[in-house]
């Protein structure tokens, strides 16, 4: 792993309480998911194919279901002048931020991008997703960067902002 994304997994919160869309999928054999091709095989979520699909449960993986219910397990406030004028490039670098970390880890996915008054809002299926675009962002633009964990629920919520 390099520096970078060494750095970045140092700064990543450690939820205190499990995502509960994951729950129910501790004790599963094989699984695919018929709507993105991800693999549940020995307790983890993948890309790769699984060694006997012939044998393997279909299934909606937590990232569909989450997607599929619009219920995100992290939001990204975008705010200030900076994020108007920049609009096109700040999506650039979410979407970007969000195929890397989606190519290792399936489950960690973009839900939206939209805009509101006075900026973007970002919603996505994991924790660390959202966690990564808010260092991302204050990597790549500066600005103010805020994270509030919810200690009661598996969420959380990420402000940047840049005038």
């Amino acid at each position: 792993m390099d520096k970078h994304r060494q750095s970045i997994s140092d700064k990543l919160l450690k939820p205190e309480h499990h995502d509960p869309y994951l729950r129910p999928w501790h004790q599963r054999s094989d699984t695919l998911c018929p709507q993105c091709g991800a693999a549940y095989q020995a307790g983890r979520w993948t890309w790769h194919d699984l060694v006997d699909a012939s044998n393997a449960e279909e299934a909606t993986c937590p990232a569909c279901q989450r997607i599929a219910e619009n219920v995100p397990a992290g939001t990204v406030s975008l705010r200030g002048a900076f994020v108007k004028q920049h609009a096109d490039e700040l999506c650039g670098l979410v979407r970007n931020t969000e195929e890397l970390e989606k190519s290792e880890h399936p489950l960690e996915r973009l839900i939206a991008i939209s805009d509101s008054a006075d900026g973007l809002d970002v919603t996505t299926t994991g924790l660390h997703l959202a966690q990564r675009i808010g260092h991302a962002l204050e990597a790549a633009y500066d600005g103010e960067l805020q994270i509030h964990y919810n200690h009661e629920e598996y969420y959380v919520d990420i402000h940047w902002q840049r005038d």
